[in-house]
């Protein structure tokens, strides 16, 4: 094995030279080093609220301290991808109790939206914009349950930053100036979207300085006044009286019923690795069961980049996708076999379908008998938590409340029409969720910290850059800055259905003849870019007592410590 890793590197070296790079360390994949500190740690999608975070650690604040005051600042200086508007799912390391917790702060449908609407409206499907696809926000819930619980400093002095800065101002940056211009070609024209989001009439171009006074307002109502001025007080009111207006159907009730949920992550354990996730209603026991069927193959032999392995990690992912297209879902509303599906019995079953020579265009859900942002935080006592929050499409559903500063999330676009499926819409239910933080254990210590913001990429994403870890020895940052695999076009719980092997897509680095062998197997290659994800993690090195960070090259990112 140390010959192989060995041949490896002077490969992947000879490879990095003959591209052009040259790092010294002959990491070919990495962007930069790792961070590493010994006090705390925070890795954002934007500077901005990684500083925040370590302020906040500074101050004496715990990791889950730090945390809501970065995600109440990547609400204004990445709204492009999170809000108050949105929901927020998080997993937590409890250093005292050396425990995982999880929590579920997604919202629920409307309780006076019944499906019969939609289909007197002509509607198959519900729309990816305007009122009909908003839900209960669940995210300043959310923070406030986690403040209660693992919280040490006030509400106030976590929101403060973020208060600051948007009444303000702060220079756009590159990324979130060209996702702006994105989501006000498609949700400018909503009443109240330009009046807050378009200064001037256009998108702010990289550089500007934006500042949102409204969402300021809102901050300070929620610090001093508490969770309930969010979903009792005048917001709800006003929230309540702009969808009534807009022909939408959540009201007031439906914000002051809204409660979040603890929940206890479930896990695989992947070569001596206990990789934990949420339980439904997110996908995140999708990378689970795709860990489970490559456990299967000796993915060090087949080497990073081989068609092989691209080969063997493609028909894993649509495998597992399709058991996420049937059963994925409230599982409130649904009695969902979570247990069976992250088994290794039942990944053996699974296994058994891949052909090692040629893709699948179709595979069968099992049968059972019986832009999003991510951020992640350590503190100096060994806390941690892996946070995700997101309005779901770029900045949500247009639909934006006079006054407030955000705009309501569409996340009940992901419910599906289709008579009697788990994942069937219907009043006061979640829907099915995309969004998933999550954390590894090695011996019962916390060793990893992670999330892949994206869509359906998560699940391949968090797999991907686990095979990259543990598999193929890249160190953390190289493990995200590696060229990705992604797999589309697979089954869905909205009630698509794969019938032609969906497309894979290589990010650049993958030599031309494996694309040509991929090819010769049936795979379709189709190119895109900007599709790959947003990565952000935190390793902890139990034998020397210090954090790691890493950050997405391909974003905005920055991960920091002291």
């Amino acid at each position: 094995m140390k010959i192989h890793k060995f041949l490896l590197a002077l490969t992947l070296l000879w490879c990095a030279q003959a591209a052009g790079y040259d790092r010294v360390t002959g990491e070919m994949f990495a962007s930069r080093s790792e961070v590493m500190a010994q006090h705390g740690m925070a890795a954002t999608s934007q500077p901005l609220a990684t500083q925040v975070a370590l302020d906040i650690l500074k101050k004496g604040g715990t990791a889950v301290d730090a945390a809501i005051a970065a995600s109440a600042m990547l609400g204004v200086v990445e709204l492009t991808g999170s809000g108050v508007g949105g929901d927020l799912f998080a997993i937590v390391w409890d250093a005292n109790k050396k425990t995982l917790i999880g929590l579920n702060a997604s919202g629920r449908s409307p309780k006076s939206l019944t499906k019969n609407y939609f289909a007197e409206q002509g509607l198959v499907k519900i729309p990816s914009f305007g009122p009909l696809p908003v839900s209960v926000p669940g995210a300043v819930d959310g923070w406030f349950m986690l403040h209660e619980r693992f919280g040490s400093l006030p509400m106030t002095t976590l929101l403060t930053p973020a208060i600051e800065y948007a009444r303000n101002g702060y220079p756009v940056s590159e990324l979130v100036a060209y996702y702006w211009q994105m989501n006000a070609d498609r949700i400018g024209k909503y009443d109240g979207f330009a009046e807050t989001f378009l200064p001037n009439g256009k998108a702010p171009a990289k550089g500007d300085i934006f500042k949102n006074s409204a969402l300021a307002a809102t901050y300070e109502k929620i610090a001093t006044a508490g969770r309930d001025a969010f979903y009792k007080g005048d917001i709800a009111r006003t929230i309540a009286a702009y969808m009534k207006e807009q022909g939408g159907f959540l009201s007031y009730e439906d914000l002051a019923s809204h409660k979040s949920e603890w929940v206890s992550p479930v896990s695989t354990n992947y070569r001596g690795y206990d990789v934990w996730e949420l339980p439904p209603t997110g996908q995140g026991i999708a990378a689970l069961q795709i860990l489970n069927i490559l456990e299967r193959y000796d993915l060090e032999s087949m080497g990073f980049g081989s068609a092989d392995y691209i080969h063997t990690f493609v028909e894993a992912k649509k495998l597992a996708f399709e058991d996420r297209a049937k059963f994925y879902a409230d599982m409130d509303f649904s009695d969902i076999p979570v247990d069976w599906l992250i088994s290794k019995d039942y990944a053996a079953k699974r296994q058994a379908l891949i052909k090692p020579d040629k893709a699948s265009t179709h595979y069968d859900a099992g049968v059972y008998e019986g832009d999003t942002v991510y951020l992640t935080v350590a503190d100096k006592e060994g806390n941690m938590v892996s946070l995700i929050q997101s309005n779901y499409r770029g900045m949500g559903s247009g639909m934006t409340p006079p006054g407030l500063g955000f705009v309501l999330q569409n996340r009940g676009e992901l419910f599906t029409m289709q008579a009697g499926h788990g994942n069937e819409y219907a009043p006061g239910k979640r829907s099915f969720h995309t969004i998933i933080p999550a954390f590894v254990t090695h011996n019962g210590k916390p060793w990893l910290s992670l999330g892949v913001m994206g869509g359906a990429t998560q699940p391949q994403m968090h797999a991907e850059i686990l095979v990259n870890l543990i598999d193929f020895g890249m160190n953390l940052q190289e493990a995200g800055d590696a060229p990705r695999i992604l797999h589309s076009g697979s089954s869905s719980p909205t009630g698509a259905l794969m019938m032609d092997a969906g497309e894979v897509h290589l990010e650049s680095g993958f030599e031309e003849k494996v694309k040509r062998e991929l090819m010769e197997r049936g795979h379709v290659l189709q190119p895109v870019t900007g599709a790959y994800g947003g990565y952000q993690a935190i390793g902890w090195d139990a034998k020397r007592k210090f954090f790691i960070g890493a950050s997405e090259s391909r974003k905005d990112g920055q991960a920091a410590g002291y």
